[in-house]
């Protein structure tokens, strides 16, 4: 058990000095209306409510709500309807939760099953951004087969090309 521990710490520990080494240090910081303008280069045809927006990608309705005084956001993508969901379907989906699903997450709320990416608003980088919005698509796209946010699996795993395609696809037309 201790040496699974110091693996999870070890891999843990080197992605995300990774992750902070690729960020750029003078990125402002989110807004609502930073968040607009990312949202509006990924779907021209998004509509914003206030701090909440519906866009699509690839096919895929997403829903992004922003709370700026509690400095959170939430990017959401609908799954299926929770009734019937089996406890072996439940079980899975925690699973996934710990090793294939990353950034992105299977929860249930309203009575359907939803992809989400949770994340605190202002410290959020637009590749973050851009990167949990691609997770949260595909843990609805690979619901029921790898239950995979795409980016990397620990222990392995062949989904890591889908998510850095649909990765790079959003970064397009992207301004830092």
């Amino acid at each position: 058990m201790g040496r699974f521990i110091l693996t999870l710490a070890l891999v843990f520990g080197a992605s995300l000095g990774l992750a902070q080494q690729a960020e750029p240090p003078t990125e402002p910081a989110m807004t609502i209306e930073r968040m607009a303008q990312i949202i509006q280069n990924i779907d021209a045809d998004a509509q914003q409510r206030g701090a909440s927006f519906e866009l699509t990608i690839q096919d895929i309705p997403v829903i992004v709500i922003a709370d700026p005084r509690a400095d959170r956001m939430r990017a959401m993508v609908p799954i299926r309807s929770a009734d019937g969901l089996e406890p072996e379907e439940l079980m899975r989906l925690m699973q996934a939760n710990f090793d294939s699903a990353l950034d992105a997450r299977y929860a249930v709320a309203q009575g359907r099953l939803w992809g989400v990416f949770i994340h605190p608003l202002s410290p959020l980088k637009q590749d973050q951004f851009l990167s949990g919005l691609a997770q949260t698509v595909n843990v609805a796209r690979t619901y029921g087969q790898t239950y995979s946010g795409g980016a990397q699996v620990f222990g392995g795993g062949d989904s890591n090309g889908i998510f850095q395609d649909l990765f790079e696809e959003l970064r397009k037309g992207q301004a830092l």
